[in-house]
């Protein structure tokens, strides 16, 4: 059995310590596309959204030193949001200011569109979920048969109805939901160990 991931809470004060190469893998895998995702939504080429997710990266670990996790003062999300935002809003605006080639008029009409900041907190949250899923999905996939397992992704991922899944798979519709719900209770648990928001 995999060992189960270290929570979120911890994972933080892990990576206080530079030098805990595994604890910043973790976060590396977790959060990195999260900022690469965002970044790249909000209308960066592929290059500029890389090297802006190595500045959010480095500004992490320069602040982890000092990162106490205080659930009352707000979560780590909302917290590494604002620093991508931020990144994000000011190499736009540098960009703006060398009137650097963007692809096109539409792409620089993307770059120059500001949305409000709770349409780009909604952007946020939604990379975020997104990778949350995908990396808990990488977490349980193996302790699914293969039938369990498409039963769930057939039905919860791609919309297909219990029927129509059971039919392919050869399971009862009854035996399809109940490997929906074994898996989804399984990515819940995964998921709350890490992010608990």
């Amino acid at each position: 059995m995999a060992e189960l991931p270290i929570t979120r809470a911890s994972l933080l004060v892990r990576i206080r310590d530079n030098q805990d190469q595994e604890a910043w893998r973790q976060f590396v895998r977790i959060y990195a596309p999260v900022v690469y995702g965002y970044a790249r939504e909000r209308g960066l080429q592929d290059a500029d959204a890389a090297d802006l997710t190595q500045e959010v990266l480095r500004a992490v670990s320069a602040a982890a030193g000092r990162l106490n996790y205080d659930p009352k003062r707000g979560s780590f999300r909302s917290w590494l949001f604002t620093v991508a935002h931020h990144k994000v809003y000011d190499l736009l605006a540098q960009q703006r200011r060398q009137g650097r080639g963007t692809g096109g008029a539409d792409g620089q009409e993307r770059l120059e569109a500001q949305p409000a900041r709770d349409e780009d907190k909604a952007l946020w949250d939604r990379e975020y979920e997104q990778r949350l899923f995908n990396w808990a999905a990488e977490q349980v996939r193996d302790h699914f048969h293969d039938s369990t397992w498409q039963a769930f992704w057939l039905t919860a991922v791609e919309g297909k109805s219990g029927k129509e899944v059971a039919e392919h798979l050869g399971m009862t519709v009854a035996a399809v939901y109940l490997a929906k719900s074994r898996v989804m209770a399984r990515l819940r648990a995964q998921i709350q160990q890490l992010d608990g928001d």
